[in-house]
């Protein structure tokens, strides 16, 4: 099993404090389009997460009906289906009338009935013109399919004549029990049709209605697949055989200036600081919609929302848009920190508002805010909300979220820009931040939490193997994320999110780990 801190194989090295060699002083400010602008890819890394799939055929290709016009009801004829005769039948060990005969003494019914049961069965077998359509696009995309099944040699004699010969030829090769003398979920069953075809499980997906196939699959690493719902398994399939990353840009594109915030209650709301998260994980403009103030910035884009309509501008907003938007010049910056040293409360920490009468504090807040004073080469003016930011992370105080922010990562996500940006920040914080960071590989979380994880441990050269995973398994069929909940109403236990956020981070985060898997020498942190 692969370390889920590193992207090779190697041992994780020692903490190098070293890996941002820009200073920052107030003689040397940072430039952020350099350091916070999007990763170059690395072109040659296939990036699908498979090149086969091997499908199962009753109840995945093909549905049939258990009711029969018989005297064996439904419910019988799927346990003579799960019997021990049954089985040797699917393995060729039998001949039909012999397995037939057999099953009747064992159920005490009619040989004969036991026939036309089986024949009503063979009768109603259609091929699902959902799957059938799916199977072309994937061929299309380039996979190589296979099929395998527990089907008895005269059953499959009757299966292969009910589906179109254009349908048929989408297969590489069709494997049987009755060929195989193996049924699934047996060991053997499974490694023959591996050695027989060569491909690599690890790059196989494996379709099966029963959960017994598919944890035999997975445990010989093919990528495995429950089918109980159509849409589902066309979702995981099509997340599997393309580019998630071409994918999610396109839904970006598709989408562009169109990306709003919601509620968990289900209001849609216009706010400028999810866009302007969106510009900086994308670097392109023309993706977003934001109002550029000519100094300070708010929140919302049209007065608050469920909230006092005449809402504050605030420091969280204006920082990160001081940081990130192209239009603002030097002499705005420099004034605008002036005036946030004017807010600070009387612990000296960085506040929320340019509202003396909200004088609320939030970690992540000062966090943004002294990400934007070390760009400019000012962060030793912030020097206690640095030294409170550190306690919160020394005494995991970010485990429930913050007054603004929903959850932990949030957190890290937020303090690893600083980390980017300030060497001074990375040589303190850096052991306790991978510290924590690993503490949360593969807890709960949506896939905006999953993304700014993965993101914020690429910071210190960390490499979520396993929150990588979880997050391609999100994808929607679209390329895009489901909306993740980011910040909330500091009063009400009201969430905000943005699913063309989620999204960006989604892709900037497959794109980090990308880097860390084609730089071996990312290993150092």
């Amino acid at each position: 099993m692969s370390n889920p801190s590193s992207c090779t194989s190697t041992p994780m090295p020692s903490f190098n404090p070293h890996r941002v060699s820009a200073a920052t002083s107030p003689a040397h400010a940072i430039n952020e389009k350099d350091l916070l602008a999007p990763i170059d890819l690395a072109p040659h890394i296939p990036r699908r997460q498979c090149d086969n799939v091997i499908f199962d055929i009753g109840d995945v290709l093909f549905t049939w009906s258990a009711e029969t016009k018989t005297t064996i009801s439904g419910s019988t004829l799927r346990k003579i289906l799960r019997s021990a005769t049954w089985f040797e039948y699917e393995k060729g060990n039998l001949g039909e009338a012999e397995c037939y005969e057999l099953v009747a003494r064992e159920f005490k019914i009619q040989a004969s009935e036991v026939a036309a049961a089986f024949q009503g069965a063979r009768d109603s077998l259609t091929a699902s013109p959902e799957m059938t359509a799916l199977l072309h696009e994937l061929k299309k995309s380039g996979a190589r399919m296979y099929a395998m099944s527990n089907i008895s040699a005269p059953d499959w004699e009757v299966l292969r004549h009910k589906g179109k010969r254009e349908d048929w030829d989408l297969f590489e090769d069709v494997f049987t029990s009755a060929a195989a003398h193996e049924r699934k979920p047996n060991l053997g069953y499974f490694r023959q049709v591996l050695s027989a075809t060569g491909i690599d499980p690890e790059r196989t997906a494996f379709v099966d209605d029963k959960l017994e196939n598919v944890l035999t699959a997975r445990s010989l690493g093919l990528k495995g697949i429950v089918f109980s719902k159509f849409e589902e398994v066309e979702r995981q399939l099509k997340a599997m055989f393309r580019d998630p990353i071409a994918a999610a840009e396109q839904w970006l594109k598709l989408n562009a200036k169109q990306m709003k915030s919601e509620t968990n209650t289900g209001v849609v709301l216009e706010e400028n600081f999810a866009q302007l998260l969106i510009l900086e994980a994308t670097g392109d403009p023309s993706l977003v919609d934001y109002i550029e103030y000519p100094r300070l910035s708010n929140f919302f884009k049209d007065g608050g929302v469920l909230t006092t309509a005449s809402f504050p501008y605030d420091q969280d907003t204006s920082s990160i848009a001081l940081s990130v938007a192209p239009h603002f010049d030097e002499a705005t910056k420099q004034s605008v920190m002036d005036e946030i040293l004017t807010y600070r409360n009387q612990d000296k920490i960085a506040t929320t508002y340019f509202d003396r009468g909200r004088p609320r504090i939030d970690p992540i807040v000062g966090t943004n805010v002294m990400t934007f004073f070390h760009i400019n080469g000012r962060g030793e003016e912030l020097s206690d909300t640095l030294d409170w930011v550190y306690d919160v992370l020394k005494h995991q105080a970010y485990a429930d979220g913050t007054l603004y922010y929903y959850g932990p990562d949030p957190f890290f996500y937020f303090l690893s820009r600083l980390i980017a940006v300030s060497p001074a920040v990375r040589e303190r914080f850096g052991p306790l931040f991978v510290s924590r960071i690993t503490k949360l590989f593969g807890s709960a979380g949506d896939a905006l939490a999953l993304s700014m994880r993965i993101i914020a441990a690429a910071v210190v050269g960390l490499c979520d193997t396993v929150d990588h995973e979880r997050l391609l398994s999100m994808q929607e069929v679209d390329g895009s994320w489901p909306v993740g909940w980011v910040y909330k109403y500091g009063a009400v236990d009201i969430l905000i999110g943005n699913k063309g956020l989620t999204t960006a981070l989604g892709m900037r985060a497959l794109r980090e780990v990308e880097t860390l898997r084609a730089d071996s020498s990312y290993g150092i942190l």
